[in-house]
């Protein structure tokens, strides 16, 4: 996914009420940006570093930026969440990732189970109907290169009620996939939070051994794309 307009360097300031950033632009200029990230965003807030802002198309909207990248320890991290259903759905579309491949029909936000949405739908003539969950993984608490991206980064109740919608799907004789989209290029593999969450770790292993499938793929970074590369190891 190209950026459709170049992206603007900045410094972080801060971030405050989940959805507002500080940044300090180039010019010397500063602007609040939209936060489009609603989880802690633990290991991410690190004041001073490198940002990276996509200006806002609509010359009526309230906040004129996007925080989109930031870079920590070397490293940019795509923090804005709000993309990684177009990202996955990219991927599919040029056969990046196989696990989900041979589908002739895709739809998005698709209703579904108890009052829920699936973020991708893959339907088939020849094979049951696919639901595809996207979680988009930003989280290392680690940094050090063999230390795993890590997911939740806050407790997610919401995440927990989707990894059960997707076991009634496989009850009901569909597919049903999880997938974990690490929006880093520094690490191998991730890993569930337990210690943050829980009840989130348990209910996706109820959720696997039920027949849900999970799978995590990286990104390769950078300000003018993203792009889903290769699969990383989850780490249960």
């Amino acid at each position: 996914m190209k950026f459709p307009d170049p992206l603007i360097r900045g410094t972080l300031i801060k971030r405050y009420k989940r959805f507002l950033t500080d940044v300090e632009l180039e010019n010397g200029a500063l602007v609040t940006a939209h936060c489009a990230n609603p989880g802690s965003m633990l290991s991410l807030i690190e004041e001073g570093a490198e940002v990276w802002l996509s200006p806002a198309r609509n010359p009526k909207r309230k906040l004129k930026y996007t925080w989109e990248l930031i870079r920590i320890n070397g490293d940019l991290v795509g923090l804005n969440t709000a993309l990684a259903n177009t990202l996955v759905e990219e991927a599919i579309t040029d056969g990046v990732i196989p696990e989900l491949s041979g589908y002739a029909n895709l739809r998005r936000e698709v209703k579904y189970g108890q009052n829920s949405r699936i973020d991708i739908l893959l339907e088939d003539d020849t094979r049951p109907v696919c639901y595809v969950e996207i979680k988009s993984v930003t989280m290392k608490r680690d940094l050090a290169p063999s230390a795993p991206a890590e997911f939740p980064d806050s407790v997610t109740s919401r995440g927990s009620k989707h990894l059960n919608e997707l076991a009634n799907m496989v009850s009901d004789g569909h597919r049903a996939v999880m997938i974990y989209l690490v929006q880093r290029e520094d690490s191998t593999h991730m890993t569930i939070a337990d210690d943050i969450d829980p009840a989130y770790a348990e209910n996706l292993k109820a959720a696997m051994s039920n027949g849900v499938e999970a799978i995590a793929y990286t990104c390769r970074m950078s300000p003018q794309e993203i792009l889903v590369t290769s699969p990383v190891e989850l780490d249960l």
